[in-house]
Order: C-alpha cells, then sequence, then structure tokens
C-alpha cells in the first residue's frame, strides 16, 4: 500500500493508493535547486553557484541576438525615441509579470539594471511597467514587493494599464494591436517572465509580456477568442494560433532583449534564456518540456488531480489548471478526482456569472465560441473538460456552488472513501495517477 501527501490550502491531505492499482505519480523531474542570490556551494544542474550566477550567465550567451549591455549602448536597441546618439538619455522599458503569476521578477530586476547602468542608462531612464492585460491595478505595496524594496525605490514602476493605449497595427488573423505608448516609444524594450505551460497559447513567456501584458483589451479579447480552434493547447507551438497571434506583434512592437526563467514549484529559479523573443523563448520552452512534460505508457481509469496547495487552490479561477492537464492522463469518459481547498470560492465575477448562466458544460462551450469574454473563457475550459470526463471534486468550496458547475462535491475528509469506492465499484480493477502538481506537469501518451 502506497501513502502520499497532497497539498490542500496550507494544508496536507494524506491518501493511500494500493500499489497494484496506481500507474505512477506524475511529478516533475526538477535538477537540485540552485542557491539563493549571492550563495555560495549550491551547485544545481545548471553548474551554476546561485540563481543570480545562472541570470548573469543566460546575459552573457544571448540566444540569437546581442548582449544587453552591446544594444544598451550607443547606436543599440530599436532607436525609436530621442537617446538615439548615445545610451544616456536613452530610454528603457522592462516588463515584468503582475502579481497573479509566479515569476520571481525581483530576482531578474538587479542584474538587468546592473547591466543598463554599466551600459550608460541611468535609474531615471529607466521603467519598470507591470504587463497586467485586464486584471486589477496593483496597490504601492504590492509593485515594491513584486520589485524589491531597493529597485522599487530606485526605478519607477508603473502599471500597464495606466496611460495611453496605441495602435500599432493588425495581425495576420485581424486582431487589431493596442500596446501601452511607454513600451512602443521606448528606445530599448526588454520582456521578462517565467514558461509553464498555458492551456491554450501552448506556453508563457515570450511575447506574452506585450500580449496580453501590455495591451489593451479589445486586443487581448480578440486574441483569446481563438482559444477554441484547433492548434490551441497546452505544450503546443506549431500551429497554434493565439501563440502566433502573439508571436506576430513582435512585428508590430521591436521587442528588442528577452529574459525568461523556469522555475521549480517553490519559485526557485532553475534555467534562465536570455537574448532573442522568439528564439531564446523557443529554447526554455524545449528545456520546460524535459522537465514537466511527462510520458505515460497507458491512461489510467482515474486521475487524482491535486492543484497543489496555496495559492494556486485559492479559488477555482486559479486551481482550473490542474483540471485542464489531468485530463491528458486519464481514459476517454473516465474519471477525475479534481483536489482544491478554493477557500475564496470561484474567485472571478464574470467566471461565476457565467457558471449560474449555463445550461450544461457544451452550454459553457458553445457560448465562448459566439461571445468570447475573459473570466467566461475558464467556464467554457471547465466545460470542455466535463463534457469528455466525469469530475468530482474535493474542495471546501461551498457544495451548491460546485454542482452548479455539473461536479460532484466532496469534503476534504472524503477523498479517501471516494478513492476506496471506485475500487470497490471496479472489482478492485480501477487503476489510477496520481499528480500532486496538477497545474505543472503535462502528461503526453507515448
Amino acid at each position: 500500500m502506497g501513502n502520499y501527501l497532497l497539498k490542500y490550502g496550507t494544508e496536507k491531505l494524506e491518501i493511500c493508493v494500493p500499489d497494484g492499482n496506481l500507474l505512477g505519480v506524475l511529478e516533475g523531474e526538477c535538477p537540485a535547486a540552485l542557491g539563493a542570490a549571492g550563495a555560495t556551494g549550491a551547485t544545481g544542474a545548471t553548474g551554476a553557484q546561485s540563481e543570480r550566477d545562472e541570470i548573469v550567465r543566460a546575459l552573457d550567451n544571448p540566444i540569437g541576438s546581442r548582449r544587453l549591455d552591446e544594444l544598451a549602448g550607443a547606436g543599440g536597441g530599436s532607436g525609436r525615441g530621442r537617446g538615439r546618439g548615445g545610451a544616456a538619455g536613452r530610454k528603457a522599458v522592462i516588463m515584468c509579470s503582475d502579481i497573479t503569476r509566479p515569476c520571481p521578477s525581483y530576482k531578474l530586476l538587479p542584474v538587468l539594471l546592473e547591466e543598463l547602468n554599466a551600459a550608460g542608462v541611468r535609474d531615471a531612464d529607466i521603467t519598470i511597467m507591470f504587463g497586467m492585460g485586464i486584471h486589477r491595478r496593483h496597490t504601492a505595496e504590492e509593485r515594491e514587493r513584486l520589485a524589491g524594496s531597493d529597485i522599487y525605490r530606485r526605478v519607477r514602476c508603473v502599471d500597464s494599464a495606466e496611460g495611453e493605449f496605441k495602435h500599432v497595427g493588425t495581425s495576420s488573423r485581424g486582431t487589431p494591436y493596442y500596446v501601452n505608448a511607454l513600451a512602443v516609444d521606448c528606445d530599448l524594450l526588454i520582456c521578462t517572465g517565467n514558461i509553464e505551460f498555458h492551456y491554450f497559447a501552448g506556453y508563457s513567456g515570450g511575447a506574452k509580456a506585450i500580449l496580453p501584458g501590455a495591451a489593451n483589451k479589445e486586443t487581448i479579447d480578440r486574441n483569446h477568442s481563438m482559444q477554441t480552434m484547433p492548434g490551441c493547447g497546452a505544450g503546443l507551438l506549431e500551429g497554434n494560433p493565439v501563440r502566433a497571434d502573439i508571436d506576430e506583434i513582435a512585428n508590430f512592437v521591436k521587442i528588442d532583449f528577452l529574459l525568461n526563467v523556469v522555475i521549480d514549484e517553490n519559485k526557485q529559479i532553475l534555467k534562465a534564456f536570455a537574448g532573442d523573443c522568439i528564439a531564446a523563448h523557443r529554447e526554455g520552452c524545449r528545456y520546460l518540456d524535459s522537465i514537466y512534460k511527462r510520458p505515460i505508457a497507458a491512461l489510467a481509469d482515474t486521475v487524482i488531480a491535486c492543484s497543489g496547495g496555496f495559492p494556486k487552490d485559492i479559488n477555482m479561477y486559479q486551481a482550473q489548471k490542474a483540471l485542464d492537464n489531468a485530463r491528458f492522463a486519464v481514459k476517454p469518459g473516465g474519471n477525475i478526482i479534481w483536489v482544491g481547498r478554493c477557500a475564496e470560492g470561484y474567485g472571478e465575477d464574470t467566471f461565476e456569472k457565467w457558471v449560474n448562466e449555463s445550461t450544461s458544460p457544451g452550454s459553457l462551450v458553445e457560448r465562448i465560441k459566439k461571445e468570447f469574454v475573459l473570466g467566461g473563457h475558464k467556464a467554457a475550459a471547465i466545460g470542455s473538460v466535463l463534457c469528455g470526463y466525469n469530475v468530482e471534486m474535493v474542495t471546501d468550496m461551498d457544495r451548491a456552488k460546485v454542482e452548479r458547475l455539473y461536479i460532484k462535491h466532496h469534503g476534504r475528509d472524503g477523498l479517501q472513501a471516494l478513492i476506496d469506492k471506485k475500487i470497490a465499484a471496479s472489482g478492485g480493477k480501477e487503476t489510477f495517477y496520481i499528480m500532486p502538481q496538477a497545474g505543472s506537469v503535462l502528461p503526453q501518451k507515448s
């Protein structure tokens, strides 16, 4: 008999699955974590002694691009603004992730600013812009936490929702590109972020720092409305219309340099990728695949999909990624036991509104095809899984709210009984996968 612990909010739930019923535990195969910045003797798989060393290594070895300090110096960068004569006076914008994303920007920014300062770019000419998309604006305390106290005191920090949006062109798919004017008009545009699987754009990172990060609602709505088209899905790049539409924005807004990282479950940097917006991003995607794409020989009758604890299961809106990835490990029509505390309920007003207005899981899918609305897109994503699988949820959410979304509700104390019931009903033959961090791991049938 195998006992396993699953994160549930800030707690852990213990489960037991007999060895004869368990096909496997699907987890990422991460290298040893790097040491904290400034640490010594903490050598990881990349050969760097610390996370800072890894960032420096990436900047020293850009992929498909000149070094950042060269781009920032006289004659470097895109030369859009008034600082064309030299580094002094050149305006730089660094795009960073907002508070809903796990990217540890406060680890990236000190090294980036050192590079810019060394090239002659002054702190007064640098702006850190947090890519908000349509998310709420940050508090001052949140901006400081994202940038780090020292950087926050030195450099101007703004949300992309502030100021004017400029129309810079229209994509080949008809998306009107409206982008924050600061990002458009600067002399040097640097994009940062972390790379992880995204359930319809394929992967996060890359030009997503601009779309949706620095784009307006009209642009985001049009881009995201393609999520139900063929080719969209986690881990998919080639033929993915959403990702292609995101990447095409680089033809209209020049992204001078990219710094992306792959992180582990504790937000520790495993590897950094710097350079060209497309080439460096794709290299990072391949590295992510090597860690978090898990080949499986067979599909299971039941997948136990844990959202990964706080903050990933703070609400259903955030916990959804686990459900989406779990479907790749279960037989058609099979069972997904979705484990997420979701103490804050649905977590998003439009998402909840769509659930309450729905008549079936299929109605959510059909609605998103006719009427794309952010927030509703998450309800449609869950509806899509429900159309193909039997989903039961172990959660602290209100029973009525869970069952309104056509999902059978179980309290935390009912998890083991649910597992035992499925084994008994199958005459002891039920097969399982356990996914302790289901939002991060992508099963792939071999």
